[in-house]
């Protein structure tokens, strides 16, 4: 009885099923309308923007090459996760294998890490296109933006493949059961059954990657704004107050986001399902407000965009 009970205690469970939102019980299945909507949207709304920019050669400098990047981080993001919760609420499929889980993981933390990394970009080629204009095209050139991009992509690649490495070989024999629609790290790891400091000590270091990159991207932006506010009034500085305000806001609709969702799972009082709503949210709200905010925010795009659709008049701001 004894070696039954303890064999028992081992078993690993295969699969996880997503359970987020059933406390709703039958309203869940409603949540299939706007998170349908969403994803629609999201997919239509961005793959117009990549289009525009990779179409019209005057669109490749580097600001518009990382607009572009914000643009397929969000067609592509949604895609993760929003298809198999569909499922879910309609069919009430929530079944996700461990393999699809840990893939899943991984493709959601990384982009949220490339997502912190664009915006560090564009804090960065701001900066050296308003303190140094005159050396700007030597300082931000093909090979330094290669160099710039390499690192940043294999510091992300690492930190998010040795935490999700981290949870390859923990075994989960208290339940199967996440509450969550999507296989979110720490949802995921509490529920094994090992030591998981490790995995917390990994998710830390993930998350001072993006606090590393918002500490930088603040200070930069501190700089060019004193820069501009000190330049004699015109055109010139108008514009730049202008671009850089619309890259405040994307800035601040990404790390707004993500600190609601920490926030949510720090608060026990705040119920689950709300916890889960910043949660999705936190990946979904930039790729909903990024094309609105560069599609008519930025003359260039939003010309070239209004030409796409055949309109003769386009109004100015």
């Amino acid at each position: 009885m004894g070696d039954q009970s303890n064999n028992i205690s081992f078993i690993s469970f295969t699969d996880f099923q997503l359970i987020g939102f059933t406390d709703l019980k039958g309203y869940r299945t409603l949540l299939f309308i706007p998170f349908c909507i969403i994803l629609i949207y999201t997919l239509f709304a961005n793959c117009i923007l990549m289009i525009v920019i990779a179409k019209h050669r005057k669109l490749h400098a580097p600001m518009y090459i990382l607009i572009g990047l914000i643009a397929a981080l969000g067609f592509f993001v949604p895609i993760y996760f929003i298809p198999r919760m569909l499922v879910g609420f309609l069919w009430d499929w929530n079944t996700i294998t461990r393999h699809e889980c840990l893939i899943q993981m991984f493709c959601l933390h990384f982009s949220g890490c490339f997502q912190s990394s664009i915006l560090l970009g564009m804090a960065v080629d701001r900066f050296f296109a308003i303190i140094y204009p005159l050396r700007y095209n030597d300082l931000v050139n093909l090979t330094n933006s290669l160099i710039f991009c390499a690192v940043l992509s294999i510091r992300n690649a690492v930190a998010i493949i040795a935490m999700v490495g981290l949870v390859v070989p923990l075994t989960f024999c208290k339940t199967n059961m996440i509450y969550h629609s999507f296989c979110e790290h720490t949802s995921v790891v509490n529920l094994a059954c090992n030591d998981i400091s490790k995995n917390y000590l990994a998710l830390t270091v993930a998350f001072g990657i993006t606090s590393a990159d918002c500490l930088v991207i603040f200070c930069s932006y501190v700089i060019i704004f004193v820069v501009i506010f000190r330049s004699p009034s015109g055109e010139s500085r108008h514009k730049a107050i202008h671009t850089c305000t619309t890259h405040l806001m994307t800035i601040a609709i990404a790390y707004i986001s993500v600190t609601a969702a920490f926030v949510g799972y720090r608060v026990a009082t705040i119920p689950r399902d709300i916890r889960i709503l910043t949660s999705t949210l936190y990946h979904l709200v930039p790729a909903i407000c990024n094309p609105v905010i560069y599609g008519f925010r930025t003359t260039e795009i939003r010309t070239q965009i209004l030409k796409m659709f055949k309109f003769n008049k386009v109004t100015t701001y």
